[in-house]
């Protein structure tokens, strides 16, 4: 089996010696946490406590009570570095900062998708806000901005990683002036784009556009027109990118455009003033355009799935289905319940569903 092509294996059955090794490294690691938890409860927040814990996260760090003990030992430390003078203690507690993120640097490559690692680096960036001067607290999160562009590099499809940018970028806006925050919205979207480009099957990468045009429209009170403009160019962007029909990325993503034509929905989309004859327009033409898609993929069920979700849009603008819709929608269907046998009882309900024309 394969997750995300990496493949996966069976494990090799591990010889007596292997075993024995294995449970010395337990009570190794037992000793150590009964040490750990007696010093925290001692108060005892020292600089052999701080290496013990960081020799224990490094064992595990999905052990989050021990990242509570971490805390604590630095809260000691900032506090004891408070006691000097205002430039002095600002020196120290940035050196704390940077030394406890540097350590957390070996542990985020062996474990990229650990919350725990993710949140308290967080922390420690939370406490650059509140104990240091804005310049240098602002240095932290956009040197931060930097190692997250280069953890997607490597990984490109981390959602952890894009749920942390978003965070990364949140914060340097509320650091920074107005213009300076605009600015970095389009550079963002301009990030997505590229990353889009890299990987067409990047769905954090999608979906982090959509989050990004609505901003950017409203930052630069865009114009009707110039929402109409941007819905354009997504729709040029989804049909370059569909020329593979089978990647289910690509259709949320399309699918999430169309709601743009939807009544109940356009409200809170790029272009929420749209006619209803402009909406029918859009909707027509983009029903021959996915048409066109079957040449050749005639048994790609997204394509069938994206023309009857189109056709009902018509029907939802229009007011009614037509006869010849509705027979167009059958015909989808029957196609679906061949395509995709595992759902026929889903289509079936879909269509004993299907409003009269």
């Amino acid at each position: 089996m394969a997750s995300h092509g990496v493949r996966r294996f069976k494990p090799v059955e591990k010889t007596p010696e292997e075993r024995q090794q294995e449970l010395q490294k337990i009570d190794e690691y037992k000793s150590l946490e009964r040490l750990v938890s007696e010093k925290v409860a001692q108060q005892e927040y020292t600089v052999e406590t701080l290496k013990e814990i960081s020799d224990l996260l490094s064992r595990n760090p999905e052990y989050y009570t021990v990242w509570n003990y971490r805390r604590q030992v630095l809260r000691h430390q900032f506090s004891d570095a408070e006691d000097s003078t205002n430039e002095e203690s600002s020196k120290q507690v940035a050196e704390l900062i940077k030394n406890d993120l540097i350590f957390l640097m070996p542990l985020l490559r062996s474990f990229p998708k650990c919350y725990w690692i993710w949140n308290y680096r967080l922390w420690l960036l939370d406490e650059a806000c509140r104990l240091l001067p804005l310049t240098m607290s602002r240095q932290f999160w956009q040197e931060e901005l930097v190692l997250v562009g280069k953890m997607l590099t490597l990984d490109s499809r981390n959602f952890h990683g894009w749920g942390y940018r978003r965070l990364v970028v949140e914060t340097l806006k509320q650091l920074g002036t107005p213009a300076e925050s605009a600015n970095m919205t389009q550079k963002e979207f301009e990030y997505a784009k590229k990353m889009i480009g890299a990987n067409l099957s990047n769905f954090s990468a999608w979906h982090y556009r959509t989050k990004l045009i609505q901003r950017l429209l409203e930052e630069q009170a865009a114009s009707d027109e110039e929402r109409k403009k941007m819905l354009d160019d997504e729709l040029v962007l989804i049909h370059q990118a569909l020329i593979d029909p089978y990647d289910q990325s690509l259709w949320f993503y399309h699918q999430n455009l169309m709601c743009v034509f939807d009544p109940a929905m356009a409200s809170r989309t790029m272009a929420p003033n749209l006619s209803m004859t402009e909406r029918l327009q859009y909707l027509r033409h983009e029903i021959e355009a996915v048409q066109e898609m079957l040449d050749g993929a005639e048994d790609c069920k997204y394509i069938y799935q994206a023309l009857i979700e189109c056709t009902l849009l018509v029907s939802k603008v229009a007011g009614q289905l037509s006869a010849e819709d509705r027979e167009q929608i059958l015909s989808w269907l029957s196609e679906l319940k061949q395509l995709d046998p595992l759902r026929k009882q889903r289509w079936l309900d879909f269509e004993k569903a299907l409003p009269s024309a």
